[in-house]
C-alpha cells in the first residue's frame, strides 16, 4: 500500500529536453513505461537511485513544468503483434500515423493515444489444431488471411505450450477475442489475435542456423560480387549525395524477402515523404501485387523527438522477429544507423555518461551489437526454418569509413557494400565502389549459386580480377595516357568500361533494368567477358584493337541490360551467339591477312 502510494504522488523535480528526472519513483523498474504529466506523455525509466528516476520522454516536453505528476504502468516498452502490421506505418514508439491523421489531422499532437492496431476490425480465423491436441510454445494454433501475399498466423505466445482445451471454429473475429485456451502447468491460458512483447528483449528460438541461401535483391553488384545471405547483416556506408537512400530503397522494393520493414531513424521528411508516397503505388515484381502487402513502415524524422529515433530500431527489430517466428524470411532495412547513434549520443550527453569518441557514448558498440546480433537465420521453437536479414545504413560525415559508427558497424556485419562520392558525381548508379566492398557470405551462398550457373564462382572472380586490374593501369594512364599502353592492356580498359557501364551500373528508374534476376545477371556477365577472353586471345594472335572495338555488336552489348526484360532470356541467348560470330568471322578474316 505505501509503495503504490509512493507511486501515485511521483512528480517530475527536473525537465532536459527529452529527459525528466522524477521523484517518487522508488518501486519503479528500469525500462518500466511511465506517463508523465497531464497529457501522459510516453516516458521510459533509464536510470534508478533510490526513489529517483531518469524518464526518457518519447514525445515533445516542451510545457512541461516540475510539479507534474508520473504515473507508472508496471510494464515495459512493449509492441502490439497481431494481424494488420503489414502495410501500416508507424512512428517509432508505434503510433500508426495513418490513424493519427484521421483522428487529429497532419500534426501529431502531444499525448496521443491511438491503438496500435484496429482493435475493431474482424479477421477471418482458420484453426489449424482441434481440441485436445498438443502445441508447443511459438506454435501455430489458427491463421488469418492478413494480406492476399500474408498468411498470419496466431501463434501460442513463447511461454505457452500444453494441451488445447478448446478453439473457436473458422468465423470473425476481433483482435481481444478468445480463439483458443491452452491449458499449461500453470494454468489455463487464453490466446487471442494479438501478443504484446518488449521491444528490448530478443524473442526466443530454438537454434542459430548456418546461413545457406542469398537474399536476392535484383542489384547485380549485390547479387553477383557481394551478396548477402538471408540472415545476414549489411552495411551502406557512404557520404552525404551518394545514393544510401535510394540504394536502400531498391533493396526494400525488390529483395525476394517475404516481409519489409523500413525503418526511416533520423532521414530527412522529404526523403521518408517519398517513401511513403512511392512505396503504395509500387508492384512486387514476383507476385503482380501493391508492395505495401508485404512491407510495414517505420517513419521517425529528424524533426521528430530524439528519443523515440532511438528506440524505433528496437520497434522495427522486434516486428520482424514476429514474422519470423511464422517460418518467413524478413528483411529489415535501417536509414540511417548513424542519425540513431546521434540520438544516443545526445541522450547520453543529458544523462551526464562519460562521452568516448567523438562524443558517442561508450556502449555504442555494446548497442550496435544488440541490434545486428538480432538478425540471423534460425529454427524457430515451433521447429521451421526462419531469417531477419538487415541492412543498416552509415551516414560518416564527410564520407570518412574511420569514424566511430562505420568501424564499430563493421565489427558486427559481414558484407561492407561501400558508396563512393566519385562514382555519385559521374552519375554511376548504384554507387557501391567494387574495390573495397566485400562480402563474407560469399562461400556460404556458393551452393546456390553454383545451381542456377555453375560458372558463378568462375566468372564472378574473373570480372573481379579485371576491374582490379584495370584501376592498377589507369594510375598509369594518368601519368602517361593510354596511347603509350599495348593493345592487351587498353583491352583491359575498354573491357572495363563496358563492365561498369553495361553491368555494374543499374537505373532505379528503367523499367527493364531497374530489377535483374539472377539469370540475366549471369548471361549479362558472361557475355562481356566473353568479350574480353576472346579479344584477349585474337590480340595476342596480332589483331589490333581497333578492329575488335569496330565490331557491330559491340553496342549491343553495352545497351543489353536496358534493350531485354527479364522475360526476354532468349534474346541475350542470341546477342551471346551473334557476338560469337563475329569473333568467329573475325578471328577468320584475320587469320586469311596474316596467311
Amino acid at each position: 500500500m505505501n509503495a503504490a502510494a509512493n507511486l501515485t504522488r511521483a512528480r517530475v523535480i527536473r525537465i532536459s529536453g527529452p529527459t525528466v528526472t522524477a521523484t517518487g519513483l522508488a518501486g519503479a523498474q528500469m525500462y518500466e513505461v511511465v506517463r508523465v504529466g497531464e497529457l501522459g506523455l510516453v516516458g521510459e525509466v533509464v536510470r534508478l537511485i533510490g526513489d529517483r528516476a531518469t524518464i526518457q520522454v518519447y514525445e515533445d516536453t516542451t510545457m512541461l513544468k516540475p510539479g507534474a505528476p508520473v504515473q507508472p504502468t508496471g510494464a515495459p516498452l512493449s509492441v502490439w503483434l497481431g494481424p494488420g502490421l503489414v502495410g501500416n506505418i508507424y512512428d517509432g514508439i508505434q503510433r500508426p500515423l495513418p490513424g493519427i491523421q484521421a483522428h487529429s489531422g497532419p500534426w501529431i499532437q502531444r499525448g496521443e493515444k491511438i491503438p496500435a492496431l484496429d482493435t475493431a476490425r474482424r479477421w477471418t480465423f482458420e484453426p489449424l489444431v482441434r481440441a485436445g491436441a498438443t502445441v508447443t510454445a511459438g506454435q501455430a494454433v489458427g491463421q488469418v488471411a492478413e494480406t492476399p501475399l500474408v498468411k498470419h498466423r496466431i501463434m501460442a505466445p513463447p511461454a505457452v505450450s500444453g494441451r488445447v482445451h478448446s478453439i473457436v471454429s473458422q468465423g470473425e473475429y476481433a483482435l481481444c477475442d478468445r480463439v483458443a485456451v491452452v491449458e499449461t502447468p500453470a494454468g489455463p491460458r487464453e490466446i487471442t489475435l494479438l501478443q504484446t512483447w518488449p521491444v528490448r528483449m530478443a524473442r526466443p528460438i530454438r537454434e542459430r542456423l548456418r546461413i545457406t541461401e542469398p537474399l536476392i535483391t535484383g542489384q547485380r553488384i549485390i547479387d553477383t560480387f557481394f551478396p548477402i545471405g538471408k540472415g545476414g547483416a549489411a552495411a551502406i556506408p557512404g557520404g552525404f549525395g551518394t545514393g544510401k537512400t535510394i540504394t536502400q530503397h531498391q533493396l526494400a522494393k525488390w529483395s525476394d524477402a517475404e516481409i519489409i520493414v523500413f525503418i526511416g531513424c533520423g532521414e530527412r521528411g522529404n526523403e521518408m515523404t517519398d517513401v511513403l508516397r512511392e512505396f503504395p503505388g509500387l508492384q512486387d515484381p514476383r507476385s503482380g501485387r501493391p508492395l505495401m502487402d508485404r512491407t510495414i513502415l517505420i517513419a521517425n524524422t529528424s524533426n521528430m523527438p530524439v528519443a523515440a529515433r532511438e528506440v524505433s530500431i528496437y520497434t522495427g527489430i522486434t516486428l520482424a522477429e514476429y514474422y519470423r517466428d511464422m517460418g518467413l524470411n524478413v528483411a529489415v532495412f535501417a536509414d540511417s544507423t548513424s542519425r540513431w547513434a546521434e540520438a544516443l549520443r545526445e541522450l547520453a550527453a543529458r544523462l551526464e555518461e562519460m562521452p568516448a569518441e567523438e562524443g558517442f557514448p561508450a556502449t555504442l558498440p555494446t548497442r550496435l551489437a544488440q541490434f545486428y546480433e538480432r538478425g540471423g537465420a534460425v529454427t524457430t521453437l515451433a521447429g521451421e526454418r526462419g531469417s531477419v536479414s538487415i541492412v543498416g545504413a552509415v551516414s560518416p560525415p564527410g564520407g570518412d569509413f574511420s569514424e566511430p559508427v562505420t568501424q564499430h558497424t563493421r565489427r558486427f556485419i559481414r558484407c561492407f557494400w561501400a558508396l563512393d562520392t566519385e562514382l555519385a558525381n559521374a552519375r554511376h548508379y548504384p554507387s557501391i565502389h567494387w574495390l573495397r566492398s566485400y562480402s563474407d557470405y560469399v562461400e556460404d551462398v556458393s551452393a546456390w549459386w553454383l545451381k542456377q550457373a555453375p560458372d558463378w564462382s568462375e566468372l564472378r572472380t574473373e570480372a573481379l580480377t579485371l576491374l582490379q586490374r584495370e584501376e592498377r593501369l589507369q594510375q598509369i594512364v594518368k601519368l602517361v595516357g593510354t596511347d603509350v599502353l599495348p593493345d592487351a592492356q587498353r583491352l583491359i580498359l575498354f573491357v572495363a568500361e563496358i563492365l561498369k557501364d553495361g553491368f555494374l551500373a543499374q537505373s532505379a528508374f528503367d523499367k527493364n533494368d531497374m530489377y535483374c534476376t539472377a539469370e540475366r545477371q549471369i548471361a549479362l556477365l558472361r557475355i562481356i567477358l566473353t568479350l574480353h577472353r576472346r579479344g584477349r586471345d585474337l590480340i595476342q594472335a596480332g589483331m589490333p584493337l581497333a578492329r575488335l572495338r569496330g565490331l557491330s555488336c559491340v553496342p549491343q552489348v553495352l545497351r543489353a541490360k536496358s534493350a531485354f526484360g527479364n522475360h526476354q532470356p532468349e534474346k541475350l541467348a542470341e546477342l551471346e551467339k551473334r557476338l560469337g560470330e563475329e569473333l568467329n568471322a573475325l578471328g577468320k578474316e584475320f587469320s586469311r591477312k596474316t596467311q
